[in-house]
């Protein structure tokens, strides 16, 4: 062997190819003999698991495939037919991938005899086609040996997917902040039929928002985020609490009702908005830090981030009671500037002749209220509102992300 070459000592792939029950996902490593991957499959070939017995990868009978390869079955082979789809198609197809990972240069052929592969296949119980199983495997083999060796994804990669992918097979969406602008349809009413009627009336977008407003929360408590929850599965639901004291115990209550996002009034003891922020990010959900009646957030924030509690998003927002004055958004590049992930929200003031100044200023989140609740057509005023906004939505559900996908 060339001294030039190296061998892999410790890589891994995943790829997920195929529709249907015939659907193929390959997790793999490959690795040196000596290493880590040469231990697991001389383990693998020794200590066996009834419904999962490991087996050699061949081309054909008698010719198993260079680099050697083990298979083993992710899914329980409980009946005749089950071991029929591992021990032919599969079995077939894993060995052709990897013999045509050499002929390609994917897997360089003088380090072939001195590296080995463990890969774990999954075929469902009723998948049919025993040409798709083939077909389908062989693709997620040659593409899950691709990304081994490229180190795909890179850290990179997945930072950037990270909150804009969901799982094709998880059947629904969660959805993260991560491409401003967004609307965000504030319900400050205390009548829950409607607001049940109004949000299933409310257009599919990823960059749509759903608030309970505090009115409505008052009067039926966190259950109403369940409520919105079950007319909107995929919806990101904010629920406005505006917490004054017992900061943890409502960030908690909101996690516990599959809420998204918690709002702190910026008027509460530092200490509560602080346990906020730290429970809200303890349970996967956002913090929100409504700044209403505070006349410059600025010097708050800047405490919040020197404690290491910072907000994922500050409302600028303007009371219902004094909407008669101008909305203040100046603050916007300052508290930017002071913590440049936090988003900023303005509410109050956000009609559609508004919307390019707040965009311009700097504004990522568009709180809206009685200008889409109130009208008597929801959808197309929303849409309105989403079409000003201008920004395109993302397939959550692509399963292809190398390159720029």
């Amino acid at each position: 062997m060339p001294k030039d070459t190296k061998l892999p000592y410790f890589e891994i792939g995943e790829a997920l190819i195929g529709t249907g029950a015939e659907l193929a996902h390959v997790d793999l490593m490959i690795g040196s003999k000596d290493g880590p991957v040469g231990q697991a499959f001389a383990t693998g070939m020794t200590q066996l698991s009834a419904g999962h017995t490991p087996l050699l990868s061949v081309i054909r009978p008698n010719l198993p495939t260079k680099p050697s390869t083990l298979i083993v079955p992710k899914v329980t082979l409980k009946k005749g037919v089950d071991t029929t789809k591992i021990f032919g198609p599969a079995q077939s197809a894993v060995a052709k991938a990897v013999a045509d990972a050499v002929e390609e240069g994917i897997i360089p052929k003088d380090i072939a005899n001195d590296i080995v592969i463990v890969a774990s296949v999954f075929i469902a119980p009723d998948a049919e086609d025993f040409s798709k199983i083939y077909r389908f495997n062989y693709g997620a083999t040659k593409l899950a040996l691709k990304r081994a060796l490229e180190g795909f994804p890179s850290i990179d990669k997945v930072l950037e997917e990270s909150n804009k992918s969901t799982h094709a097979i998880m059947g629904f969406k969660v959805s993260r902040l991560f491409n401003p602008p967004y609307l965000q349809v504030a319900f400050d009413t205390t009548s829950l039929d409607f607001v049940l009627k109004a949000v299933k009336e409310l257009p599919q977008n990823d960059h749509l928002l759903i608030e309970a407003g505090t009115p409505l929360i008052k009067r039926f408590g966190t259950d109403v985020i369940s409520k919105i929850r079950e007319v909107r599965p995929d919806a990101f639901i904010v629920a406005d609490l505006k917490t004054l004291d017992t900061g943890n115990l409502e960030a908690r209550m909101v996690a516990d009702a599959a809420g998204d996002a918690v709002v702190v009034s910026a008027l509460a003891p530092v200490p509560t908005i602080v346990k906020v922020i730290e429970e809200a990010h303890k349970t996967g959900i956002y913090a929100i830090v409504d700044t209403l009646n505070l006349p410059d957030p600025v010097p708050l924030i800047e405490e919040l981030v020197a404690k290491g509690a910072i907000p994922d998003v500050v409302e600028l927002h303007r009371a219902i009671d004094i909407e008669n004055t101008e909305p203040r958004w100046d603050s916007i590049d300052a508290i930017k500037k002071v913590s440049p992930k936090t988003f900023i929200a303005v509410a109050g003031g956000v009609k559609l002749d508004t919307i390019p100044l707040a965009l311009k200023s700097g504004a990522d989140i568009l709180v809206v209220g009685r200008a889409i609740t109130g009208s008597k057509d929801i959808r197309g005023t929303a849409e309105q509102f989403i079409a000003k906004i201008g920004n395109p939505e993302i397939d959550q559900f692509r399963i292809t992300t190398d390159g720029s996908d």
